[in-house]
């Protein structure tokens, strides 16, 4: 098995195209971390970047798991001489894509909407004074703005960006948040099985680090509902499981009124590589897990 960390992935799926360049930032940060598909999958032979494969595998006959699939992953490894059979369709890419669109989740977030113009953002800043602003494809903090009051002319020049590329923008209230946590899933064959509660801090969208806990506690600590996590796991049955195969995660806020849905990701998460890296290392419960552990 040969596993590539791209965690450029979330910034090649809001492009869309086969072409895009992703910042170097975001390469060597590849670079750097690769190893950290060793946590997910021990039992690989080889875990690069892309750039780290195109100068170490000349054999590039192995079953291929990436961090994410989009269409530049794809565009590189077959110039690279990967065999088709462990290429995903490009259809099946376009289904990724698709469903990793922030309009995909709105059924479960009833206090969101998809805007395509500057007067139903209005409308939500009217009701909620503050809120979100969400391009429906971004990654990495990247694509959101906060709006308090009014819009500014530049998150109106933005939204009009946004709108024009990706079809709307995700207007949701800005929430007081107690904890980030996640539920991490596997979707295979049509079922969905679950891998564990992921508990992490972020500073404006962005990941910082995990807090190695068990799932009992994080559950006690972030109060989700049994019954909210019936309909989220029964909703992924119906509408992802039987479109994508493969690991997802789904952030959700803990706030004083309660608990909110707030994105998919359709790739391996953080989140992920902490339940799996808890389950390696028992003695270590309790403590911090952050990106740099895994240089």
């Amino acid at each position: 098995m040969l596993c590539i960390f791209n965690p450029e992935h979330d910034l090649c799926l809001a492009n869309g195209s086969s072409n895009y360049m992703a910042p170097a930032s975001a390469l060597l940060f590849a670079d750097s971390c690769a190893k950290i598909m060793q946590i997910l999958y021990p039992a690989a032979d080889y875990c690069f970047s892309i750039r780290q494969l195109a100068d170490s595998i000349n054999d590039m006959s192995a079953p291929i798991v990436p961090w994410g699939w989009n269409a530049v992953l794809k565009s590189q490894l077959k110039k690279l001489g990967v065999v088709p059979q462990w290429l995903p369709s490009d259809d099946t890419i376009n289904t990724i894509r698709q469903l990793q669109h922030r309009t995909t989740l709105l059924p479960l977030q009833p206090q969101s909407r998809a805007a395509k113009e500057q007067k139903e953002v209005e409308e939500m800043i009217a009701q909620h004074h503050a809120v979100v602003l969400k391009a429906p494809w971004s990654g990495s903090g990247r694509g959101l703005r906060w709006v308090t009051g009014a819009m500014s002319p530049h998150d109106i020049s933005w939204m009009e960006k946004v709108v024009r590329n990706q079809g709307c923008v995700i207007v949701e209230p800005r929430r007081q948040v107690l904890h980030d946590f996640a539920l991490e899933y596997t979707a295979q064959g049509g079922e969905l099985y679950f891998e564990g509660y992921s508990l992490f801090e972020s500073a404006n969208g962005v990941y910082q680090h995990n807090l190695l806990l068990p799932d009992e506690e994080i559950a006690a600590r972030v109060g989700f509902a049994k019954q909210q996590q019936e309909v989220l796991e029964s909703w992924l049955t119906e509408q992802i499981a039987p479109q994508y195969e493969g690991p997802l995660g789904v952030d959700v806020l803990h706030t004083d009124q309660g608990c909110f849905i707030s994105e998919i990701n359709l790739r391996h998460t953080m989140g992920l590589v902490a339940c799996r890296y808890r389950q390696q290392h028992p003695e270590e419960m309790g403590q911090t897990w952050r990106m740099m552990n895994c240089d």
